[in-house]
């Protein structure tokens, strides 16, 4: 075992941009000179059967108004948050997780047909092709909309997990590759928590393919471009502009681009500042699995590395996500919750495999490496502006849990329909040529999606991470033993994301009766000083914010 994580460790050396990548950040741009880094991703075989291809990126940085990549990679964002949200310090592993090779899934290029440039003017323009950004657009153009998809045609390449009622509702069932009976929790050295939920781990592939076939379906055309602004003519059409000069013209556009999409839209000024959730994951083959392989284990906060890291980065307390598929095989992801600045990939790497070395856990064969950056928290989108946006780009990322997809996956068809009503009406009225007339119907669709009840919820969970934010191990380990203390239709309503904010104070309420001293002093410091808890008492009482 321990020349294997030796061996292990070197690899992580050759992956690892120098230390410049890790003093990188938006502020120092302008002033790093000629700087190399350089990210071999080695000879590793993934799930797809291919072998991830060694990389090289050189970014040479210079003074304002020289010729530099590292101008031109400022310039492909709108601000510092624009950046994080894009992956910041991490942006190369994020780049690297983006561009995997998935060989089973189809390409959009070869399946959808062609948008038509300058032949019609479409209804809908969809920027973005994950899964929020397919969803919507088939659910669009089943209403009988005429829609058009546009952006780099990507695979699925991230693991998803969900709650496995949650995709049977959706219809998704047979999207599932792996079900768990039930679901774990350990803390502490004490007795383990069952959640009482079954879980499920989806197929990329599979969802791929569903989402892809209900888009063909339904009409949904495409263009595989990048997307660089939306402007606006005298006539109050959008236009696309695309790289190459392709200019797509429609009634509407909807941004489903990612968490990054500060070029296309504007966000709410002073809102919350964006947090990262981060994971490194790894599925293996091992010879010993330390876990039942009928229970999924959601979080283990148990200390197996024992200080063994010295790193102030490491003080931040990390859990291991570990989805046994076998008694041999087993996804394991050592995983930060949230941060105000990105664990690096690095030291959370580190972190799993001297956990598993504690555990006696022997690697036998990597499967896949993950690299996982979820953006949370940040600002709403201005609900104000024309231009409209959907999943990520909507923050509609759970800021306690890093969930989205099945929010998006779930809200696509009703927040397709409103679209489509509103399209429908200003085409049967011709009202649809002024801008303020435009701005109008954006702005119905923009309540449709985060309605004053969606905005209370979040603020209660934008609350709870600034907390989660200042705790320590032990202060973690608190939090969640006094947490699955609750009614389990508590616990069980906040991490399926189905609680009411009327539920949501009595959640609040209870938890405050049940937590020991300490806590509740800090739950009433947090609620008095951090500004996210006058935020949520305003947002609650319906205020202005």
């Amino acid at each position: 075992m321990a020349d294997f994580i030796r061996a292990l460790n070197f690899s992580a050396m050759e992956m690892t941009p120098c230390s410049a990548v890790k003093s990188f950040s938006w502020k120092r741009l302008r002033s790093q000179k000629h700087v190399l880094w350089r990210l071999g991703t080695g000879n590793r075989a993934y799930k797809s059967g291919a072998a991830m291809e060694e990389e090289a990126l050189r970014i040479r940085c210079g003074g304002i108004g020289g010729s530099s990549a590292g101008v031109a990679v400022m310039e492909k964002f709108a601000d510092e948050d624009d950046y994080v949200k894009a992956g910041g310090s991490e942006i190369l592993f994020v780049q690297m997780q983006q561009n995997k090779h998935m060989e089973e899934q189809s390409k959009l290029l070869n399946t959808l047909p062609g948008i038509s440039v300058g032949e019609r003017i479409l209804d809908l323009v969809v920027i973005g092709c994950g899964p929020a950004g397919l969803a919507l657009a088939a659910e669009s153009a089943k209403l009988g909309l005429n829609v058009g998809l546009i952006g780099p045609d990507l695979p699925f390449t991230n693991n998803y997990g969900v709650w496995e009622d949650e995709f049977k509702d959706l219809g998704l069932q047979r999207c599932i590759e792996h079900v768990w009976r039930d679901t774990v929790v350990y803390l502490d050295a004490g007795d383990p928590v069952l959640i009482g939920r079954a879980y499920g781990r989806v197929s990329r592939h599979l969802l791929h393919e569903e989402l892809l076939k209900r888009c063909l379906e339904s009409g949904v055309s495409y263009l595989n471009l990048k997307v660089e602004r939306i402007a606006q003519n005298a006539i109050g059409q959008s236009l696309v502009e695309c790289e190459g000069n392709i200019i797509i013209p429609c009634r509407l556009v909807t941004v489903a681009s990612g968490a990054a999409s500060g070029k296309l839209l504007q966000y709410e000024v002073g809102g919350p500042s964006v947090s990262v959730q981060t994971a490194y994951g790894m599925e293996v083959e091992v010879e010993n699995n330390p876990y039942d392989p009928s229970l999924m284990v959601f979080m283990d906060y148990r200390d197996h590395v024992r200080h063994k890291v010295h790193s102030l980065e490491a003080q931040i307390p990390t859990f291991l996500y570990a989805m046994p598929m076998s008694d041999t095989r087993v996804f394991f992801e050592e995983t930060c919750l949230a941060s105000k600045e990105a664990m690096p990939f690095e030291l959370l790497k580190k972190k799993l495999l001297l956990r598993l070395e504690t555990m006696g856990v022997r690697i036998k064969k990597i499967y896949e490496e993950e690299w996982s950056y979820i953006p949370v928290g940040g600002s709403l989108p201005n609900t104000e502006q024309r231009n409209l946006a959907f999943g990520a780009a909507a923050s509609m990322v759970h800021p306690a849990t890093g969930y989205s997809v099945v929010r998006s996956l779930s809200e696509a068809p009703r927040y397709a329909s409103v679209i489509a009503n509103i399209l429908k009406q200003s085409r049967g009225m011709n009202i649809l040529m002024s801008s303020g007339n435009i701005e109008h119907i954006s702005t119905q669709a923009w309540n449709a999606l985060w309605p004053q009840e969606k905005k209370r919820q979040r603020s209660f969970f934008l609350f709870g991470l600034a907390l989660i934010l200042q705790l320590d191990i032990e202060g973690i380990r608190t939090f969640f033993l006094t947490f699955f203390r609750l009614p389990n239709w508590m616990w069980q309503g906040f991490l399926g994301s189905t609680l009411s904010s009327t539920d949501l104070m009595l959640f609040a309420l209870y938890m405050f009766v049940i937590a020991p001293n300490e806590m509740r002093k800090g739950l009433i410091r947090h609620l008095l000083s951090d500004p996210t808890g006058a935020t949520m008492l305003r947002t609650f009482l319906t205020l202005k914010i």
